[in-house]
């Protein structure tokens, strides 16, 4: 794979409104400190009424154009990755492109649920390495906060609202993309789905009574997926790339539990501070969470020119992805 292609703008955005876990607790009689010793969650933010998945979309893509230090003229595709889009179609991507004003863009959605970032963000290094596009804008946004059951304490504890954004263009030879792999295991479905909304079961007013357009999730196999795939990605991965773990300056995992993310890292070894973290302060955001916390990274300086990142998504589907990437300012 070309290694001159790879992120040049970055940028985020997250809702102001914030739902803490007292809120959370006080509905289900627990604690604030048992929801966040389960999930390592503090805080979430969700979208206002009237706030779509496009509109989280935009800011962070704004933000990643600029950041880019180009127009929104020279973007000629856009990909968003998400599982909540604002309608069954047109697709959030052509939403996106009208309201950045990529009027030069095609765009189109990718659906992995959280993996999706990380598909969406292969699909644009591949064209950008053809030669097929120069400029790609990836943006990974969720609305969660809209397809939960808020009598469900399994996933009303986990999942937050937000968007990040990345440019896909040329970087100087010995930068950019190091190796990439994804996956998929479709016979673990049923373990995390949106039952009714679709074609199988559109939506009537009985499934709508028993929150069938909402979130089930078997927590306890999900969990045990992302660690056994998580810790499998990484090997795999930097073998590809002839290298080692101790070579990778910073890893941004997709931010599912606090408690996988130690799981691994115990696992493997790796120190906590090599591990980017920021779940307690936005909870789950799906598709949206490694672009919020790579944005997040580089705005506090924990990323720096000529750093090796490791990008590793998981989620429903079943699906996985990891990027390799070796970062140029």
């Amino acid at each position: 794979m070309k290694n001159n292609v790879g992120i040049i703008g970055y940028g985020h955005y997250v809702p102001d409104l914030l739902i803490t876990n007292f809120e959370i607790a006080k509905r289900f009689e627990k604690t604030e400190k048992w929801i966040e010793e389960r999930t390592g969650i503090k805080e979430r933010r969700k979208a206002e009424k009237g706030i779509c998945t496009s509109d989280l979309a935009i800011k962070a893509a704004k933000a990643a154009i600029i950041s880019a230090n180009i127009t929104p003229e020279e973007i000629d595709l856009i990909i968003v990755a998400t599982t909540t889009p604002d309608m069954l179609f047109p697709s959030t991507a052509c939403l996106v492109q009208n309201g950045i004003g990529a009027y030069n863009a095609a765009a189109f959605d990718v659906s992995a649920a959280c993996t999706g970032f990380i598909y969406g963000m292969d699909i644009a290094i591949s064209y950008v390495s053809s030669g097929q596009h120069k400029n790609v804008l990836v943006v990974g946004a969720d609305t969660y906060s809209r397809i939960i059951n808020d009598n469900d304490i399994n996933t009303s504890i986990l999942f937050g609202d937000g968007a990040g954004a990345v440019v896909i263009g040329k970087v100087p030879k010995g930068f950019g993309i190091l190796g990439s792999l994804k996956g998929s295991d479709g016979s673990g479905a049923d373990l995390l789905k949106v039952p009714a909304g679709g074609a199988k079961q559109p939506l009537t007013h009985e499934l709508l009574d028993n929150r069938m357009n909402t979130i089930v999730m078997n927590g306890r196999e999900v969990f045990q997926f992302a660690v056994k795939i998580f810790e499998k990605m990484i090997n795999e991965i930097t073998e590809k790339a002839g290298i080692t773990l101790e070579d990778v300056n910073l890893i941004i995992p997709h931010q599912a539990n606090k408690r996988i993310l130690h799981s691994v890292s115990e696992r493997l070894k790796i120190p906590h501070e090599k591990m980017y973290c920021n779940i307690e302060f936005y909870g789950n955001m799906s598709s949206a969470s490694i672009p919020v916390a790579l944005s997040e990274a580089c705005n506090n300086g924990k990323v720096k020119n000529g750093d090796i990142l490791l990008f590793v998504g998981f989620g429903a589907g079943l699906t996985w992805g990891a990027s390799l990437m070796k970062w140029h300012v």
